[in-house]
């Protein structure tokens, strides 16, 4: 029976030659892979256990479908979280496995902006001519009442690269601008599903791949990969810098944080910590971007740090470490330069900030360059 809304999923059919590839190995009974990367939602905020998030419950689609092949599954999900911090990671968080087919989902978190369509095309760019040479598959969502989201770039960058883009927003936003579907039954802020509401969104994505299944001995050849890119593309090969991978060349008054980090979502580990009003760090890096990490906290009051870049201090970037919100601390990441060229610059870290009785310290996590 059609659907109209399930019938408006796809807005960019893409090449799916990878995406069929895969299914016939299922369907011999090989080991396939299936990975999902992005913010709080793929990792399953709102879910009552992480069974019962999008994710693995779209991935069970393969085990119902093929119950001889053996389905690897990798939930890369870490909430607050962009595509800028998800190229940094994607080696380590997600390829190390080996998928073969990586569903992308940032249209919550990225922003509408020249700036996430670059890290988003950078991503794209990473994982599809990654090793193992995944289908990927562009998954956009937005605010459940509002539709609001950044699908519009993300679109954009998938019709370039040919890549199977599937709206979320279109399914489930679709059925609420229309009165069909009242909002408070699938989400209770707009923004992450409950188990009803991933359910909803596993479905989206079941019903996408069972269209693809039904054409699957079609035969298509794999796309020609865009040389040139869409954008200046300075992010497809983001480097993440924590403590074991850096030596600063001065360092005052940071301390290391070697404590285990004993998951992806254990996000404030393998920095550097202070509490020390004028504590610094020094460091030369190479190359044309460069982003911060660092813990911005609900317990208040808490210090704050400058960056400065090749002694500029009028343009030095300000990182507040108390966060406004209730929900928790927040693992931001603020850019803190792009430049045309890569080059080499000197970068200071300094806290500029104390209190008397600060309830945190100041910890960066970490520094990203490409």
């Amino acid at each position: 029976m059609s659907d109209k809304y399930l019938d408006s999923i796809v807005v960019n059919r893409g090449n799916q030659s990878r995406l069929k590839n895969v299914m016939r190995r299922a369907e011999r009974g090989e080991k396939v892979n299936v990975g999902y990367l992005g913010g709080s939602i793929t990792m399953g905020c709102d879910a009552t256990a992480p069974e019962k998030c999008y994710a693995y419950l779209s991935c069970q689609w393969w085990r119902e479908k093929f119950p001889r092949a053996e389905v690897g599954y990798c939930n890369a999900g870490i909430g607050a979280t962009t595509s800028q911090f998800g190229v940094a990671r994607a080696d380590a968080d997600l390829l190390y496995t080996k998928p073969d087919l990586v569903f992308i989902e940032f249209s919550v978190n990225d922003e509408n902006t020249e700036h996430f369509k670059e890290t988003y095309e950078g991503l794209a760019r990473h994982i599809y001519t990654s090793q193992s040479r995944p289908a990927v598959v562009l998954l956009h969502n937005s605010f459940f009442s509002t539709g609001e989201g950044s699908g519009e770039i993300h679109i954009a960058v998938g019709k370039y690269y040919d890549l199977p883009c599937v709206s979320i927003k279109n399914n489930v936003h679709g059925r609420i601008a229309a009165g069909e579907l009242a909002a408070e039954t699938i989400t209770a802020d707009d923004l992450h599903p409950n188990d009803a509401g991933h359910i909803m969104l596993a479905d989206t994505i079941r019903y996408f791949l069972d269209g693809v299944y039904a054409r699957m001995e079609e035969p298509e050849e794999e796309s020609v990969f865009p040389a040139r890119p869409l954008t200046p593309n300075r992010y497809e090969h983001s480097r993440r810098i924590r403590n074991q991978e850096m030596e600063a060349d001065t360092c005052r008054g940071f301390s290391e944080d070697h404590s285990p980090q004993k998951h992806m979502t254990d996000i404030f580990k393998c920095g550097w910590e202070t509490w020390e009003q004028g504590a610094y760090m020094e460091f030369t890096m190479t190359g044309s971007t460069l982003a911060v990490q660092y813990r911005r906290t609900v317990n208040k009051p808490a210090p704050a740090a400058r960056v400065i870049v090749d002694g500029d201090e009028a343009g030095a970037v300000l990182l507040d470490g108390e966060f406004d919100e209730t929900w928790g601390d927040l693992l931001a990441l603020t850019t803190i330069f792009e430049k045309e060229k890569p080059g080499e610059h000197h970068v200071r870290i300094e806290v500029c900030r104390t209190h008397e009785k600060d309830a945190s310290g100041f910890y960066l996590v970490s520094v990203i360059t490409a």
